[in-house]
């Protein structure tokens, strides 16, 4: 398909985005993150480094946490995609939210969605990792302002809550 104002290529793709099936005409080139932030409006996705190095762009894709600023929007067709706007349950933060907040793991809150959603696919994959685990799988994502202490902090934290609950 070819739009007709630009003369450009349009595909159109389906996924699933916090829960609710969307459909978007987009073009080929059209970058996961533009798309997330400009055409459905979850802020919640930082533009930061482009170029996979920060972390702050990061989402999920069937759960695995992807760089938005270097995903081709093409790439989440037929797949479930979570921001940070879809982590909690109403007014309900989602625990590793709740973490966060209880540790004082959030200065300026740039980085915090990131971390968060990161933190999340490390919980899926081991649900009670070691101080040095953690410090592995979180060191795609850069903070600026806490010095990471009490990020650390707060995924342990984490861990035990949903441990204790069961994971969400």
């Amino acid at each position: 398909m070819i739009d007709t104002t630009t003369q450009r290529p349009t595909r159109t793709i389906r996924a699933t985005v916090n829960g609710a099936p969307v459909e978007l005409v987009i073009e080929p080139r059209d970058l996961l993150l533009h798309v997330l932030r400009d055409r459905l409006g979850l802020y919640g996705v930082k533009s930061s480094c482009d170029v996979q190095v920060c972390g702050a762009c990061t989402v999920l894709v069937d759960g695995a946490p992807v760089s938005s600023c270097t995903t081709l929007a093409l790439e989440i067709d037929g797949k479930r995609v979570e921001t940070i706007e879809g982590m909690a349950t109403g007014n309900d933060l989602h625990p590793i939210q709740q973490a966060f907040v209880d540790k004082a793991a959030i200065q300026c809150g740039f980085c915090t969605p990131g971390m968060v959603l990161t933190t999340k696919a490390l919980l899926t994959d081991i649900p009670r990792p070691t101080r040095a685990e953690i410090e592995a799988y979180l060191g795609g994502n850069l903070c600026r302002c806490t010095g990471y202490w009490n990020i650390l902090d707060a995924v342990e934290d984490a861990a035990e809550r949903m441990a204790g609950e069961g994971a969400r």
